[in-house]
This record gives structure tokens, sequence and C-alpha cells, in this order.
């Protein structure tokens, strides 16, 4: 490996080990940041809820590929919430309950990852049977941790 190459790669792992309020040039990029990756997951999840409640028709296929895209967003909007980022439609339980706000996210991605098995599966009651505790998942954070 060259000299650049060693170099762009250990400047490559320094920045992916930033705090994540280094990485948002300001507090409201990281809410801009974390709104719309949770914004995009909804859209996505909305599909999947239209087919697993009847309406909108099975397709097994737009299923999995919904679902992979949620499972992929679940992951990315925790970037956002790093100290200094209040705001938004965050309650400042976020910061005070770490703990608690670490372990749903867990559970979101857990579930939506369960989402993606269950879609993958090709049929419409796998679907409807992990839609319910993944919608559950959701709530419980925006239960705790979202104003309305």
């Amino acid at each position: 490996m060259t000299r650049l190459a060693s170099f762009a790669l250990a400047a490559a792992c320094a920045a992916m080990s930033l705090p994540a309020a280094a990485q948002f040039a300001k507090p409201e990029d990281s809410i801009k940041y974390r709104q719309s990756a949770l914004f995009v997951m909804s859209q996505h999840f909305a599909r999947l809820g239209a087919m697993a409640n009847g309406r909108a028709p099975y397709d097994a296929s737009a299923a999995a590929a919904n679902a992979e895209v949620v499972a992929d967003m679940a992951k990315l909007p925790w970037a956002g919430f790093g100290a200094g980022t209040e705001g938004g439609k965050a309650k400042p339980d976020v910061w005070k309950e770490d703990a608690k706000f670490k372990e749903r996210q867990q559970k979101l991605m857990e579930e939506t990852g369960k989402l993606v098995t269950a879609a993958k599966a090709g049929n419409l009651d796998a679907l409807k049977a992990q839609f319910g505790p993944t919608a559950a998942s959701c709530k419980a954070c925006h239960d705790s941790f979202r104003n309305q």
C-alpha cells in the first residue's frame, strides 16, 4: 500500500470515529439530517403498512424493497442526536435518558431487520406478523422521546 493510500485510509477511519456533533457544520444540520432519515423511513414503512392492512395490493418484491429501505434508514438518524443538537421534535429526554434512548434505537434496528426477513419470505401473512412489532417499536420511541 502506498503512503498516500495509507494516509487516506487513516483519515477515513479517523473521520468515522468522530463524535456525531463533529459530523455536522451546525446543530440545525444534524436536526435536518435525523428528521430527513426518519421521514424517508416513514414513507417506506407506510407503503408496507398499506399492504399489511389491505389498503394497497400485496406485492412481494415491493414489500422486500421497501423493508430493506426501512432497515437501512433505521440505522441512520442516531448520528444526528449528538450533544448540542437539541431541538426539532425531539424531547429533552433524548439527552437525559441516554440508555433508554439507545435501547429504543437498538430495538427498532432489530425489528426492522426482522421486517426484512418477513418481507423476503414472500407472503403477506409473514409481513403482517412482523409489521405490528415493528410499528410498536416506532411508537415506543415516539411516545417517550418525540414531541407531537
